[in-house]
């Protein structure tokens, strides 16, 4: 996540890193024309930005504790337990590292998931000595499992968060009715990915080729602090709607704690960590949404909103009742 492409070793996770950031520029591109063109007046962006900045804000909160879990090699020291508990057997690491995936992202959010635990699993397959072809299904399942299992909580993914604020739902609700939906969209993802690369899935693998998971912490101390810092974290989430405290509130008090922590670790330069943080999404979070709201503006959402409606009471309507409702909402 991290606004330095060079923070990223690989060429392949580069490559993913620079999409994602030309995909920020954008949303802020299309807000800058959605203003030029009147679609939207500034007013907006006050009204936009009033519903996306707990989301935004939580966001930044949470790449941050990612990424001081990343420098203190907390994800690499997860991977290599799963890719040491699969015992040499291909398929079963390829569905640890599934699971692995599935979990950082609805604890990290579908972003750090797919941007720090990709390099990492890339890394991991590579140092094993297999064939090319046979470590792609490891990377893309790492990059698709990231955004098809961000439903459980609201931190899983920046929409969700929007989503609940705008409804009124609070964390512990929320998890109450996603948690089943989002356990069955890992377990689709997961046979969806296995049934597509199980021809290139290695049968076996030289697990002894693999460094010891502990061989992966880089500061001891830090990383049992931060097992403390992750409980605090995660019961004071499912206060929060007790409470009535922001997500972004509880992130940023944690991410605060990592990086007061950091500041003490010899592995980690905190200045780094601070420059290299997403800051650009912060703006793309309100240019998205304001091209979003643009659309409201001129009747778009409504008419999308009756046609899922349509097709929820009655089936998918015929061609005549669209082409007819598009008429009506703009005329000649």
């Amino acid at each position: 996540m991290a606004c330095d492409i060079d923070f990223y070793p690989d060429p392949n996770v580069r490559h993913l890193a620079t999409e994602r950031a030309e995909h920020r520029l954008v949303g802020i591109r299309g807000a800058v024309l959605a203003l030029g063109f009147g679609i939207v007046s500034f007013g907006d962006v006050g009204t936009v930005t009033g519903i996306v900045w707990n989301a935004t804000l939580a966001f930044v909160g949470i790449i941050f504790i990612s990424l001081v879990l990343d420098e203190i090699g907390f994800f690499e020291w997860a991977a290599l337990h799963m890719a040491r508990r699969a015992r040499g057997a291909g398929r079963r690491m390829f569905v640890y590292i599934v699971l692995l995936g599935a979990a950082v992202s609805a604890l990290f959010a579908n972003d750090g998931a797919a941007l720090i635990l990709t390099p990492i699993v890339l890394a991991m397959v590579r140092a094993l000595k297999i064939e090319e072809r046979q470590v792609l299904p490891f990377i893309m399942a790492s990059g698709f499992i990231a955004d098809t299992a961000s439903l459980p909580f609201t931190i899983s993914n920046l929409v969700n968060i929007v989503s609940a604020d705008y409804f009124g739902i609070g964390f512990t609700e929320y998890a109450g009715r996603m948690i089943v939906p989002g356990l069955i969209s890992i377990l689709a993802s997961l046979g969806v990915l296995y049934v597509f690369y199980r021809k290139k899935i290695p049968q076996s693998y030289p697990a002894g080729e693999l460094k010891e998971p502990a061989e992966a912490i880089k500061d001891p101390a830090l990383f049992k602090l931060s097992w403390i810092i992750l409980a605090i974290l995660l019961a004071a989430y499912f206060l929060s709607e007790w409470l009535a405290i922001p997500v972004s509130v509880i992130a940023g008090a944690a991410a605060a704690a990592f990086l007061l922590a950091a500041r003490r670790s010899p592995v980690i330069q905190t200045s780094k960590l601070v420059k290299e943080a997403p800051w650009t999404v912060v703006i793309f979070s309100i240019g998205m949404y304001l091209v979003v709201y643009g659309l409201r503006n001129e009747g778009l959402t409504d008419l999308l909103g009756g046609a899922i409606q349509t097709f929820a009471d009655r089936g998918w309507p015929p061609p005549q009742e669209v082409w007819g409702c598009w008429r009506r909402s703009y005329p000649p």
